[in-house]
């Protein structure tokens, strides 16, 4: 059920439509009947009609234990969720005067990041004097995105923005 959530869902009464397709209790067709038909069947076998597919030409309806469908659905939701990863972007700040090994430990931190799957923002922050050096200190964030050229791609370019020069790295695709 795409984007429907279950408290949107209308139940017996509610369900006001002239004609709907029905599905049973066991998944199979009934066809296509009038509402009061299908509310019918529904209380014969002692459950609710659920209408689950309300944009559907005749909407769809299920002959079905609402409370058992709303606690199946709620636990589908649920177990959706958490297989899903959010992609989250980390930064790491460099200065121009930052040493060979400092650099490298900036690197295994962004690796670590990298191999978790989120994006990694890479900053070179500039300070007083060092802004007229901007442009020599770009191979700051170049030798950055050489150490890690084996997991990780340039997302966006270094760029200059105010006293920092600012750079996006993601991870390969596979």
């Amino acid at each position: 059920m795409e984007g429907t959530t279950i408290s949107e869902l209308m139940i017996n009464e509610q369900i006001r439509d002239k004609e709907v397709r029905v599905i049973g209790e066991n998944n199979e067709q009934l066809g296509i009947m009038s509402s009061k038909e299908a509310q019918a069947l529904a209380d014969e076998a002692g459950v609710d009609l659920v209408k689950i597919a309300p944009n559907a030409n005749p909407p769809v309806c299920r002959i079905v234990d609402y409370g058992k469908f709303k606690y199946d659905q709620m636990k589908r939701e649920k177990e959706a969720k958490k297989k899903q990863h959010v992609v989250e972007i980390k930064e790491i700040r460099l200065s121009p005067n930052i040493d060979t090994n400092d650099l490298n430990t900036k690197v295994n931190a962004a690796r670590k990041f990298l191999s978790d799957g989120d994006r990694v923002k890479v900053t070179l922050r500039f300070r007083g004097r060092e802004m007229a050096h901007m442009q020599t200190t770009k191979h700051i964030l170049d030798d950055f995105a050489e150490g890690l050229a084996d997991i990780a791609v340039i997302d966006k370019a270094p760029k200059v923005e105010g006293r920092s020069m600012t750079m996006f790295l993601a991870g390969k695709k596979n």
